[in-house]
C-alpha cells in the first residue's frame, strides 16, 4: 500500500506541452523511441471517447469472430497502452515489444507526441472522437475511479480544467482537430462516437473495409452482440474489473458507466452550459470538424 501513495494521485507533468502522468514523463524516452511495424493497427483516441469498444471490435475481426478467443485475456492485454508506464505495475512499450504481430495498439497521445516511427512504417490508425460535454463528464467520472489521475476536485473545478486542457493528456480541442487534420497525409479511419452509437453495424462495415477484410452476416451479428455496452459492461475481460481495487475503483464508479451519447444534460447547469458553449465556438471555429452534442 505504501507504494500506491507515492504512485498515485500525482500531479501531471509537462512534457513538450501536454501534461501527462509523472511516470510516462519519467519514462518518456522509452515511449518516443518505440518502434512501430507497418502491420500494426493503432486505436488512438482522446480518453473516454471508445477507446474500449473501438479495442474489443478490432481484436473480434482480428479473430474472425471468436468470442472465446477475445476472452484470452484483458483487453488492457490484448490491445497494449503503449504510452502507460508505472513502476512496478504497467509497461506498455515492454509488453508491445513481446508481442506478436500483427499487434493492437492502443493510445491516448495527441497527434504531434506520437513516436515518429508510426508515421515512418505506414501503417493504419483508427481514431475515435466524441463529443466534448460527454467526455469531460465521463473523464470526471474516471479521474474519481482511477487513481493515477490527480484528485478532481468538484465537477464545477474539473470542467473548468476540462475546457483549459489541465487535465491528463491535454486539450480535447487540440486533440481532435490535430488527429482530423492528419488524416490528409496518412491512413487513418475518423470514427465519431455518436454514429456508433446510432448505427454500429454502419460503422464496423467501415473498420472492415478499412482493414481490407471480408466478413459473413454470421460474424457481423456476432461482434455487434458481443461489443454492444450490455455485453461488455458484464465482460470480465472488458470493463476492466481484473485490475486491482487499489488501482480502479469501481465502487466510486464503474469503467464503463452508461455509455450513451447526451449524459452530459444530466450534469451541465445553464450556466456551465452557456460557458461552454462559447468556449467551444471559439476553440472549434477554424476547424471543419462537426460533433453532435445528442443523437
Amino acid at each position: 500500500m505504501e507504494l500506491n501513495e507515492n504512485i498515485l494521485r500525482r500531479q501531471l507533468v509537462d512534457v513538450h506541452g501536454v501534461p501527462l502522468f509523472w511516470s510516462i514523463a519519467e519514462e518518456w524516452a522509452q515511449v518516443e523511441t518505440f518502434q512501430a511495424k507497418q502491420d500494426d493497427l493503432l486505436i488512438a483516441t482522446y480518453p473516454k471517447s471508445g477507446t474500449t469498444w473501438v479495442s474489443e471490435i478490432v481484436d473480434m475481426l482480428y479473430n474472425d469472430g471468436d468470442v472465446e478467443k477475445c476472452k484470452r485475456d484483458t483487453i488492457f492485454n490484448r490491445v497494449p497502452f503503449m504510452e502507460l508506464i508505472i513502476p512496478g505495475k504497467a509497461n506498455g512499450v515492454a509488453q508491445l515489444i513481446k508481442m506478436p504481430s500483427p499487434r493492437l495498439v492502443k493510445t491516448h497521445l495527441p497527434v504531434q507526441l506520437l513516436p515518429k516511427t508510426f508515421w515512418e512504417s505506414g501503417c493504419k490508425i483508427i481514431y475515435v472522437a466524441r463529443n466534448a460535454k460527454d467526455v469531460a463528464v465521463s473523464y470526471y467520472y474516471f479521474y474519481q475511479m482511477a487513481k493515477m489521475h490527480p484528485e478532481p476536485g468538484t465537477w464545477d473545478e474539473f470542467l473548468e480544467k476540462f475546457v483549459a486542457g489541465e487535465v491528463a493528456f491535454g486539450s480535447w480541442y487540440d486533440h481532435v482537430k490535430g488527429w482530423w487534420e492528419k488524416k490528409k497525409s496518412h491512413p487513418i479511419l475518423y470514427l465519431f462516437y455518436e454514429d456508433m452509437k446510432e448505427d454500429p453495424k454502419r460503422e464496423l462495415e467501415k473498420v472492415t473495409q478499412f482493414l481490407g477484410k471480408e466478413v459473413s452476416e454470421e460474424v457481423v451479428d456476432r461482434i455487434l452482440h458481443h461489443t454492444s455496452f450490455q455485453e461488455m459492461q458484464k465482460n470480465p475481460t472488458s470493463n476492466y474489473k481484473m485490475m486491482p481495487t487499489s488501482d480502479m475503483d469501481h465502487s466510486v464508479s464503474p469503467f464503463m458507466r452508461k455509455g450513451i451519447a447526451g449524459d452530459w444534460k444530466n450534469h451541465f447547469t445553464v450556466a456551465q452550459n452557456e460557458r461552454f458553449d462559447e468556449e467551444y465556438a471559439e476553440k472549434m471555429k477554424e476547424s471543419t470538424l462537426l460533433f453532435r452534442m445528442e443523437i
